[in-house]
């Protein structure tokens, strides 16, 4: 068993390996201050025959037991995954991935399990370097060591794991992950910093990921794992230089160059075609069917490879784009806002090929969402959700339940907005926006940022300013590269890097990134944001064109909300035993009823007649009845030596014979009676008298 313990960043870190979970290829316990994770490795002993793509699966398991609760709901133990989980998953996945050789395609799993979590230590950050460790604990082949930095911003200092408490006054929150040489993936949201403060962050994290690396290597240096050989099968070069001899690269050009995704994707298969057929022609006899058919798909990897480079070298020595752009150009832009009907709010921001069709939901207190993680245990009255149907790229998929990546992009757009949603105390609303994905051709996500911003103007939500957001891509070749501005899909995957930036005029709100290569330095950075900045300021203008600001009035089709206060000591009894008072309030005027600790009560409802007779028969209910007071009431008994009158929602008065003006044989239950109180006597009882109209 080998421990080794450190102290870090003000806390306690230790890293255990060969107590538990031994029969695993990798295993590592690790434990940051107050909490602890097991990170475990596995994988098949061998590739399926003829797979060509790396089946990775990274999960994340919350354990409740961890936080000291008991799961929720009717099955007291851990379900599916929570969108928590989820992107904690996500987070680990990413800065890994790219570190597996490029031939491995053995099926490997990584699980980190929270055995005990404190918020402060953000454990799901530890996750990273829990699977660096793992992996390189494992046989598994991984190139590299790997590790994650949590990033906070307070009162101009930057601070690595920063406590919850410190967070609340924070103006970035980012997760960052590494190697030694180059930051390799970024993830959060920031409170409008500038791009310097921006750069400044990541090469602070850049520097605290060192310092997490050196113990990991620290911890390694004892071990001598064998790595297993990956398996890579070996084919004549002159095969492949036969296939290639076919590709001709001016053709190879024109073919990138052929105008709309559906066009270049369905213009390059065709190309793929003739070049395979011609092969067959020209050197089939000299391989033989057998051998060809057996290394069919080297071929295929061969031709993404020329067409890789095609584009690349046209990028780097014509500043030319497959879609004719320059570098530093964005696809053309149009916005439109208010068009479905009866929607609360609805905008249709399109950028090239990639189209996303934001709407606003405009909700009662009741429709929060309710979040019951280890993370948090919480009321969220803002939500950004993501769908990316398979029509959005011409595709035909089983529509199956929301995707990682869905979850991923929804919450990347909610992070751009959250910080600048007015409170509850201005706009006591629950919101949801919806980003369907109506086309997509790189970016999507970044699109969201834009249609849900101008939808939430749309829907009159009292929102300052526009959002928006740009993708940002690189193209390194030697010592030379270009940073692109508003990637299209291809880019993305031939490039090596995606950087999407969100934020207003006045700053960063939201970023993400995730790169292949290891030469993102400060300069890369740096003029990557300064391009983002530029390209944000120009969508913006675009916005802004659209709808300036938040529509004065809500749609008729949102429901009208009340908010007014009650003593604290009067919230029982409205709400009534059981809830009872509350439950017949709601069903006699058709309204939704929310009290809040402080005796906050809001009132929904699309009737305002009947949300006012509500509010009027709560404030009633709760008045109390004093000496001297007049009333209307209703008659609910009537007995032989008197009636009882109510007065106010559930306060009852005696009307004796002796205080009548009319006959007692003349009132039956539901007549209206004019009366005044006489006394008042202990535990609430009163006595009235009738009066007669005039009195």
């Amino acid at each position: 068993m080998k421990v080794l313990e450190k102290e870090l960043f003000g806390r306690k870190l230790r890293i255990e390996h060969g107590k538990v979970a031994k029969q695993s290829l990798g295993s590592v316990m690790l434990t940051f201050n107050e909490s602890t994770i097991l990170v475990t490795t596995d994988a098949s002993e061998d590739a399926v025959k003829g797979q060509d793509f790396f089946p990775l699966t990274v999960e994340f398991q919350e354990k409740f037991y961890a936080v000291g609760k008991i799961p929720g709901g009717f099955i007291k133990r851990e379900g599916k995954p929570s969108d928590e989980a989820i992107l904690a998953a996500r987070l680990i996945d990413r800065p890994i991935r790219p570190l597996f050789p490029e031939d491995f395609f053995n099926e490997v799993q990584v699980i980190t399990t929270v055995f005990s979590m404190l918020n402060d230590d953000s454990i799901e950050t530890w996750g990273i370097t829990g699977a660096s460790l793992a992996l390189n604990l494992s046989p598994i082949p991984f190139d590299g060591i790997v590790a994650g930095v949590r990033i906070g911003y307070v009162d101009g200092q930057f601070v690595a794991f920063p406590t919850q408490e410190q967070l609340k006054n924070s103006r970035i929150d980012m997760v960052v992950a590494g190697t030694k040489d180059a930051v390799t993936m970024v993830e959060g949201e920031s409170l409008e910093v500038s791009e310097e403060e921006m750069v400044d962050a990541l090469m602070f994290a850049q520097e605290k990921i060192k310092e997490i690396i050196s113990i990991e290597e620290e911890f390694l240096s004892e071990f001598n794992i064998e790595k297993w050989e990956v398996q890579k099968e070996i084919i004549p070069g002159e095969f492949i230089e036969d296939y290639l001899s076919l590709i001709n690269e001016e053709e190879l050009k024109n073919v990138l160059l052929t105008n709309g995704k559906k066009n270049r994707d369905k213009v390059i298969s065709e190309y793929k075609k003739n070049v395979m057929k011609k092969f067959e022609e020209q050197f089939l006899e000299k391989w033989s069917v057998a051998f060809f058919e057996d290394k069919k798909r080297f071929l295929g990897n061969a031709f993404e490879e020329k067409l890789q480079e095609s584009m690349r070298k046209m990028i780097i020595n014509e500043n030319k784009r497959v879609d004719g752009r320059n570098c530093d150009e964005i696809r053309d832009i149009t916005c439109e806002v208010g068009l479905i009907p009866r929607v609360h709010g609805s905008a249709l921001f399109t950028r090239g090929e990639t189209q996303s069709l934001g709407t606003v939901t405009l909700g009662a207190p009741l429709d929060v969402q309710v979040i019951d993680t280890i993370f948090s245990d919480e009321e969220k009255r803002f939500m950004l959700h993501y769908n990316f149907p398979p029509f959005s790229t011409g595709e035909v998929k089983r529509l199956r339940g929301v995707s990682r990546r869905e979850i991923g992009h929804g919450h990347l757009a909610e992070r751009a907005h959250k910080n600048l949603i007015p409170n509850d105390e201005e706009f006591p609303y629950t919101i949801r926006v919806v980003s369907d994905i109506l086309e997509s051709n790189g970016s999507s996500s970044m699109a969201s940022v834009c249609s849900a911003s101008l939808a939430l103007m749309d829907a009159g939500v009292p929102i300052l300013k526009h959002v928006a957001g740009i993708a940002m891509g690189l193209i390194f070749e030697n010592d030379n590269f270009v940073v692109l501005t508003d990637i299209l899909g291809m880019e993305d995957h031939l490039g090596d890097m995606d950087f999407k930036v969100a934020g207003t005029r006045e700053g960063i709100t939201a970023f993400q990134m995730d790169v292949k290569t290891s030469q993102v330095n400060k300069e890369v950075l740096q003029k990557a944001l300064e391009r983002a900045k530029i390209a944000r300021l120009r969508i913006l203008d675009k916005m802004y064109d659209t709808i300036p600001q938040p529509r004065k009035e809500l749609s008729s089709y949102v429901p009208i909300m009340k908010v007014f206060k009650i003593p604290v000591s009067k919230i029982g009894e409205v709400i009534g035993p059981g809830g009872k008072n509350i439950k017949e309030i709601s069903e006699l005027y058709n309204v939704e009823v929310y009290i809040e600790d402080d005796g906050k009560v809001k009132i929904t409802g699309h009737d305002a007649s009947k949300v006012d007779e509500a509010i009027k028969h709560i404030q009633n209910s709760i008045a109390e009845v004093e000496k001297g007071g007049i009333f209307e009431g209703t008659v609910k008994r009537v007995e032989k030596y008197g009636i009882f009158v109510e007065v106010l929602p559930g306060k009852v008065g005696m009307l004796h014979v002796s205080n009548l003006k009319d006959k007692l044989q003349t009132f039956k239950i539901g007549d209206k009676v004019k009366v005044e109180v006489m006394k008042v006597e202990d535990q609430g009882k009163f006595q009235l008298k009738q009066l007669k109209e005039g009195n």
